[in-house]
């Protein structure tokens, strides 16, 4: 029996609070956790890419678990990023994501190298081997050099005992559907991870969304599920739409900066992107007030 009862709804990947040189604001994680939580979110899923758990050091990663698991404080269940390279790293973060009191991981495909699918699919055994924790398989071709998981290849990994779920960035109806489709009857959930599908993997038969801009409004995501989990269709789809701006718009800066600048905007102090990458210029911040106004978070 897949131990994936809990998985369902919005689950935010958290953006990390940072000051100018890369230093975790501990008192704003806090306050974003509670932020979200408080507009209903089902979860919350702390080093991810939102997270920027790339430039996150071992010590960082750490102090983020315990500060997250610390504040939650069984509220709502903690997901963890279990993303690396290569797969002894991966379960070093597993390993630490588990001892630290996560209920989940998620797994990126491994980035910059490009593995086959057989290797992907050891890759993930052996994550799933190294902890008891449920895993969330997480493919997002455009930010791991193409990577992708297959339809064949989840079927496959469905099979293990510990992998429940997959979050689909891939922004490909015809594979999250397929997903569903052939994960399904094996007890795989399926997240969309490209906030303008919510509505239409919920369609397909998902159980909800892992969404950057729950970060922002999580009111208006938790809305897309509720109204279409209650049989409001008509209401589910106009949330969505209206959502749909603000993760269009993403681009006004690199991500994740422009979602930090929004939550600056909005009075939820997130500091700022780690660098190379810079708080969006003067004219998209003006941009993006716009659409922050359009959707009701800006006076």
């Amino acid at each position: 029996m897949k131990n994936n009862g809990f998985m369902h709804g919005v689950i935010p990947p958290m953006i990390t609070p940072t000051d100018a040189k890369g230093n975790v604001l501990e008192s704003n994680l806090r306050g974003l956790l509670d932020h979200v939580i408080n507009g209903g979110v089902h979860g919350v899923f702390v080093l991810g890419g939102a997270g920027e758990f790339y430039a996150l050091d071992p010590v960082q990663k750490r102090r983020v678990v315990e500060i997250t698991v610390d504040q939650v404080a069984g509220r709502v269940p903690v997901y963890v990023g279990a993303s690396a390279i290569t797969t002894r790293e991966a379960v070093e973060h597993a390993q630490m994501a588990e001892s630290l009191g996560a209920q989940a991981l998620s797994v990126l495909t491994p980035f910059y190298i490009s593995p086959t699918e057989n290797e992907m699919y050891e890759h993930y055994v052996a994550v799933a081997k190294s902890t008891k924790l449920p895993i969330i398989l997480y493919t997002n071709p455009d930010r791991t050099g193409g990577n992708n998981i297959t339809a064949n290849l989840c079927e496959r990994l469905a099979e293990i005992d510990n992998i429940v779920a997959i979050k689909d960035s891939s922004g490909d109806m015809t594979l999250t559907s397929e997903f569903i489709r052939r994960g399904g009857p094996k007890g795989m959930k399926v997240f969309a991870g490209r906030d303008t599908l919510i509505y239409g993997t919920l369609a397909h038969g998902g159980a909800g969304a892992v969404a950057t801009t729950a970060n922002i409004a999580p009111k208006l995501v938790v809305e897309i599920y509720e109204k279409f989990k209650a049989g409001d269709i008509q209401g589910a789809l106009a949330a969505q739409f209206k959502l749909n701006p603000l993760r269009l718009n993403f681009g006004l800066g690199t991500f994740p900066a422009m979602a930090k600048d929004a939550l600056n905007l909005i009075g939820v102090p997130a500091g700022d992107p780690i660098e190379p990458v810079q708080h969006c210029s003067p004219e998209n911040t003006e941009k993006l007030k716009a659409v922050l106004r359009k959707i009701g978070l800006l006076d």
